[in-house]
């Protein structure tokens, strides 16, 4: 029987999925620094939260499949296991309605000072009704920054509350934003000075990470929120603290920061114009649904020798590990 190792334990489905398959081990925690000696004995490692490095990927000769339930991959040493002929796993397009549907919800809490409105009243200050801090998002300009499955399920969700788009992404057409009635710039700084809204979609990457910075926020308006659903080390934190403390942008709504799990003393967590949620976008009971289940099977598939078509490093298999392999293809969940 495989040996698989979790990081965390998955959504009740997944755990059930892999039920009498796999001897599981669950670490709680995703170091793999720290959980060597585990992943070692490992065929498989399925990762939600942690990172794994290429000191471990070549210290574990066992392990045959990498697996991340959901998209992002900056967080495995993907050369390395690629190196090695270990498909890593992803789980694409599965969560980009819950993403963008979060990354509007932060949109209006932000727009509604819906927080802050709680907190105060909750204290019993009805007057922090008459703060005339909530605006309206009609006819407002959201810059979506990155233009792939999520930044599209927006782009299509703010048309319909009568918001204008404006398009930034240098490998996506013109074309292709206008066919859905967006505006499209291939100038950066373009994109952010005319949005009310600056949404980050786009994965981190040796290009995109810091991208976020002190010139771009002092390119943005004054009235305008930023929202980051996308990975935090795209932003240079340290420069978006000065931009909400000093009024430099009107407020942020965030669901990723640089550190995570985020810490309490983060100086984020004490502006108010600032509403932050623990890398939750993703986390609908839908969603997590069919992601834990695209990873349960794409990682048993990889098990038994299958090449799995949903990996981010498909140049894998044409490695030695793979030759003579004739099983087909998995299918997708």
């Amino acid at each position: 029987m495989y040996n698989i190792v979790l990081s965390h334990e998955l959504y009740k489905p997944g755990m059930e999925a892999l039920e009498g398959k796999a001897n599981i081990v669950i670490t709680n925690n995703g170091n793999s620094a720290e959980i060597l000696d585990s992943l070692k004995e490992a065929d498989a490692f399925i990762l939600r939260i942690g990172k794994i490095d290429r000191k471990a990927i070549e210290a574990c000769n066992r392990l045959k499949v990498i697996t991340r339930p959901g998209v992002g991959v900056d967080n495995v040493d993907v050369e390395a296991a690629t190196e090695k002929g270990i498909p890593v796993v992803i789980c694409p397009s599965a969560n980009a309605r819950a993403v963008a549907e979060h990354t509007l919800a932060l949109m209006f809490a932000v727009s509604k000072n819906i927080v802050e409105s709680d907190v105060e009243t909750r204290k019993g200050n009805f007057g922090i009704r008459n703060k005339y801090a909530a605006v309206e998002m009609k006819d407002k300009t959201a810059s979506i920054l990155g233009f792939g499955n999520i930044g599209r399920e927006l782009a299509r969700i703010c048309l319909g509350i009568g918001m204008k788009v404006m398009v930034y992404d240098p490998y996506v057409s013109a074309d292709i934003a206008a066919a859905m009635g967006c505006e499209y710039s291939m100038d950066l700084m373009e994109a952010i000075s005319v949005g009310d809204y600056v949404s980050l979609h786009m994965p981190s990457t040796e290009q995109t990470r810091g991208m976020m910075g002190k010139k771009q926020f002092l390119a943005m308006k004054p009235t305008a929120f930023f929202i980051n659903c996308a990975r935090g080390d795209i932003v240079d934190e340290a420069a978006l603290v000065e931009a909400l403390e000093k009024g430099i942008i009107a407020g942020a709504g965030l669901d990723v920061l640089v550190d995570e799990p985020m810490k309490a003393d983060h100086p984020l967590m004490k502006l108010t114009n600032c509403v932050i949620t623990p890398h939750m976008a993703a986390q609908t009971q839908e969603t997590t649904r069919k992601v834990v289940m695209m990873a349960v099977e794409g990682t048993l598939a990889v098990l038994r020798g299958e090449k799995w078509p949903h990996v981010c490093n498909p140049e894998v298999y044409q490695h030695l590990r793979w030759k003579g392999s004739t099983k087909n293809e998995g299918t997708a969940v």
